[in-house]
């Protein structure tokens, strides 16, 4: 059988989100059997790019096809591009464009640009597409006297269609105290004395007070304000860094927390919060989720494109507290977590980024009441929350898992692109039979035409 040559590229040997989605991207398509598929790698930002293995089976079939840059003996039929939309190329017969989307509730003219080189465009939750299509620019024509005068709309042109990141359920599952690691289990326990542990799960990127993405030092100034000077207290474990793993990042990490603790009176008896800083497996992450001394999730996150440690954390039944806004809403319930309410506002000067976050945007700033309420539920009710998370874990362990993202991933592709191996049929007229006494009569053959 003749398969379609496919040519993704994307940051599938770095330690990030994007690189996660994209590893799940290639073995969706891969296991499919349909696709000769090639592979460019390429950065995200500054994050570790040696997540593959060459002992690992699996990733070793990523690993074997990879290529240099765009060097193929043909144009690929499919081409696929994981990044942002201001990167994306067209490459392919079928180009397909692959984003997060943005975290606030708009995208920039260059990545409606971006969009509109594509075919195809998918996303991970509905508020991502709703991003691309509320996005509407002016087309200006300058007039002789120096004036602008409008002439058209800039707007999404191209299909787009939502597509969840599924998570491996053989990966991430419930386990017993028994099955998790003792390098974890013995980890926590030693450093941890405290019985019920919050976790945070996210990069801390630039911003000041408030302003960084993930919103990680407001959570630590509420989770210090809501169990201060109590006598039985919580933890809070932040499985955070910056762009790297590195000790100068650890260190800079350790003072931002440090600074935010200075704020509070000397003679407060403050909570305990426990950096987690440096690159976990998979296997260990989910050993994370599930150690019995971590009993909730929590992030007061300002948006996603689409909270993937929020699905990893419910997959394998950890309660949850989250912002109510942005892309984890497609999967999360308020009938199983726990959201906290707020207002969007709009983005501070220092996240703004050109041409990927604009200065008119928005996004979400939960209420710090409505956190404060938060914790304290789940602090003096982790039972009920627990079987709750019970209950949502069931129902994504049916709905949400790879397996089930690479029936979609692989029905769209067909869907867009079957035209691709459409045969060429060619109905050549029927010829009259010619008798042999009459050979010698002169025959005339319809010319064909040419197909294209």
């Amino acid at each position: 059988m003749n398969k379609k040559l496919v040519l993704m590229c994307g940051p599938l040997n770095t330690r990030s989100g994007y690189g996660d989605h994209a590893r799940s991207i290639f073995w969706t398509l891969y296991d499919s059997n349909k696709y000769d598929i090639k592979v460019i790698d390429v950065r995200w930002g500054n994050t570790p790019r040696n997540f593959l293995k060459k002992n690992d089976l699996k990733h070793k079939q990523i690993l074997d096809s990879i290529i240099d840059g765009y060097k193929l003996d043909r144009q690929p039929d499919i081409y696929i591009d994981i990044r942002i939309p201001n990167e994306w190329q067209q490459v392919g017969k079928f180009n397909i464009g692959i984003t997060a989307g943005i975290e606030t509730n708009a995208v920039s003219a260059k990545w409606i640009e971006g969009c509109n080189k594509m075919d195809l465009i998918i996303v991970p939750s509905e508020h991502s597409k709703s991003g691309f299509l509320v996005s509407v620019y002016d087309k200006v024509q300058n007039m002789p006297d120096g004036s602008q005068q409008k002439v058209g709309e800039h707007k999404l042109e191209k299909p787009i269609e939502v597509i969840f990141e599924g998570i491996d359920e053989e990966v991430y599952k419930p386990l017993k105290v028994k099955d998790i690691s003792r390098n974890i289990l013995k980890y926590i326990n030693d450093i941890i004395d405290e019985d019920f542990a919050f976790l945070f799960v996210g990069q801390w990127i630039q911003g000041g007070y408030g302003e960084d993405r993930k919103d990680i030092s407001r959570l630590i100034k509420i989770f210090y304000e809501s169990f201060a000077n109590l006598k039985k207290k919580p933890a809070l474990i932040l499985k955070t860094s910056g762009a790297t793993f590195s000790l100068l990042d650890k260190s800079e990490t350790i003072s931002k927390i440090m600074e935010i603790k200075d704020k509070f009176p000397s003679d407060w008896n403050l909570p305990n919060v426990y950096l987690l800083h440096g690159d976990l497996t998979d296997d260990e992450m989910n050993e994370l989720y599930n150690h019995p001394k971590i009993k909730c999730m929590v992030s007061l996150t300002h948006g996603e494109g689409f909270g993937r440690p929020f699905l990893e954390a419910s997959i394998v039944g950890l309660p949850i507290i989250a912002s109510n806004w942005s892309g984890h809403i497609d999967f999360l319930e308020s009938k199983y977590v726990m959201f906290v309410n707020g207002e969007l506002v709009k983005v501070p000067k220092s996240v703004v980024w050109e041409d990927i976050i604009i200065p008119e945007s928005q996004w979400f700033m939960t209420n710090e009441h409505e956190v404060y309420k938060a914790l304290k539920y789940a602090f003096e009710n982790k039972y009920l929350i627990k079987e709750k998370a019970k209950n949502l874990m069931e129902k994504h362990r049916k709905t949400l898992t790879l397996n089930k993202m690479g029936e979609l991933i692989n029905d769209v592709v067909e869907k867009y692109t079957k035209h691709l191996s459409t045969p060429v049929s060619l109905k050549l007229p029927k010829l009259k039979k010619i008798n042999s006494s009459k050979n010698k009569e002169k025959i005339e053959i319809p010319k064909l035409k040419k197909v294209i």
